[in-house]
């Protein structure tokens, strides 16, 4: 990868939905040689794919909080079913398995506080080897990528 994919990547991470002839003008390429080094791009799996960025506000999911999980049993069988659990559960966004303290870290968007705690107290807090849940509830992002 050169500075010209850095900059293709960066100019479709602002914009993903560019068209490929302002994508060309913007890294000072021709079209078409702009496209084949897009489509290698994705066909070495550095772009994975397109998808919408939403406003959780606009979702109705504007509570945010990240939440630290530790387990009781460090067992593969114990962390696969914790898993399994928090990648059907709506509310969890993203499942982090993470070294230190704690075995997981999650991002948790919710309608309100409300059923946040119907989550946790539903769900989280029913998991076979939970044995402690933090909660940080998010006030502000200031700067999030993602979004």
């Amino acid at each position: 990868m050169d500075a010209v994919d850095r900059r293709i990547l960066q100019e479709l991470t602002q914009d993903g939905r560019i068209s490929n002839v302002q994508l060309a003008e913007r890294v000072a390429l021709s079209p078409s040689a702009c496209l084949r080094r897009v489509q290698e791009l994705e066909r070495t799996g550095v772009i994975r794919g397109y998808r919408a960025v939403t406003d959780p506000q606009h979702m109705g999911r504007g509570f945010v909080a990240y939440v630290t999980v530790g387990l009781s049993s460090h067992t593969k069988a114990a962390q696969e079913s914790f898993e399994r659990a928090m990648y059907v559960a709506s509310d969890v966004i993203e499942c982090h398995n993470i070294a230190g303290t704690f075995e997981y870290l999650l991002r948790v968007e919710s309608q309100d506080l409300a059923s946040y705690k119907r989550f946790h107290t539903e769900m989280l807090g029913t998991q076979p080897h939970v044995s402690a849940i933090t909660t940080h509830i998010v006030m502000s992002s200031p700067k999030d990528e993602r979004r």
